[in-house]
């Protein structure tokens, strides 16, 4: 049996997780976007501190431009037909570069609610593991479907990463709430099925929003899921330079932060290109 030598793994894994937690007095960073699935950008963002990294099969869609895909909105409708084995040559790269002290997590296609539904095997939930990853960034849209993953991956030693999307949202990004009392309900029923950390989806597309600000409708389900669970939180969508302090405020443990790196890059990017042909 393997049973305990997973649980220590997973224990090892977590240890990563709350260290960073306690050294950022409270609030660390989840880098991902292109700081996740490109080995250089990630190496940079650990040399800068980041000690939890997430590689996710639609930022490998929108790296790669599968289909002419340019934007993650675009990515969404096509993430379910990256291959599981160029999620697990993209993780094995990023662990060879980083190394062992970095927590690594991976959206892999199948641990989302898919276009497409797909079952990931035992041993696919092996390879994941061999890959390198420390865990699965997962958005299961159930209760249900989530346990049933957080099962199978705690059985090969990955931890867990599930989140609380709302009902009205563009994408489902996991279990539906659509008030801060069904977020406080649904936080308790993953906690209770074993999910180790336990996320809010927060993206900022509601209007009169000021700058350095969150609109009140999501600060009082980050207040909800906060206050209803023990394990680390985390928050992801619409974060950014100007609004990530107010989630410290709040309370979350783990901002999750992705476009707004790769909006930065690509600007240096385009900035450093045209300053190469002036004349």
């Amino acid at each position: 049996m393997i049973i305990n030598d997973m649980y220590l793994k997973r224990e090892k894994a977590r240890k990563i997780v709350l260290d960073a937690i306690a050294e950022n007095n409270g609030t660390t960073l989840l880098s991902t976007g292109i700081t996740g699935d490109d080995a250089r950008i990630a190496k940079a963002a650990v040399d800068a501190g980041a000690r939890l990294l997430e590689p996710n099969h639609p930022a490998v869609v929108l790296a790669r431009g599968y289909k002419g895909v340019t934007t993650m909105n675009m990515a969404e409708t096509v993430r379910h037909e990256i291959r599981l084995d160029q999620m697990l040559e993209v993780v094995h790269g990023v662990r060879n570069v980083v190394g062992e002290k970095i927590y690594i997590t991976v959206g892999v296609p199948g641990g989302f609610t898919e276009v497409m539904p797909l079952e990931l095997s035992d041993d696919d939930f092996r390879k994941i593991a061999l890959s390198g990853a420390d865990g699965l960034h997962t958005h299961k849209s159930s209760i249900e479907d989530l346990k049933e993953w957080v099962e199978k991956a705690h059985k090969y030693g990955l931890l867990v990463d599930g989140y609380i999307g709302h009902p009205s949202d563009k994408h489902t990004f996991g279990v539906p709430a659509e008030t801060p009392e069904d977020v406080s309900r649904v936080a308790k029923e993953m906690e209770t099925i074993g999910v180790d950390f336990i996320g809010l989806l927060t993206g900022m597309s509601y209007e009169g929003v000021k700058a350095g600000e969150i609109h009140p409708f999501i600060e009082e389900r980050v207040k909800a899921l906060v206050s209803s669970v023990t394990v680390p939180t985390l928050a992801e969508g619409g974060i950014n330079l100007s609004n990530y302090k107010v989630f410290s405020k709040l309370g979350i443990n783990i901002i999750v932060v992705g476009t707004a790196f790769d909006n930065i890059v690509a600007k240096a990017a385009a900035e450093t290109v045209k300053s190469f042909l002036t004349k």
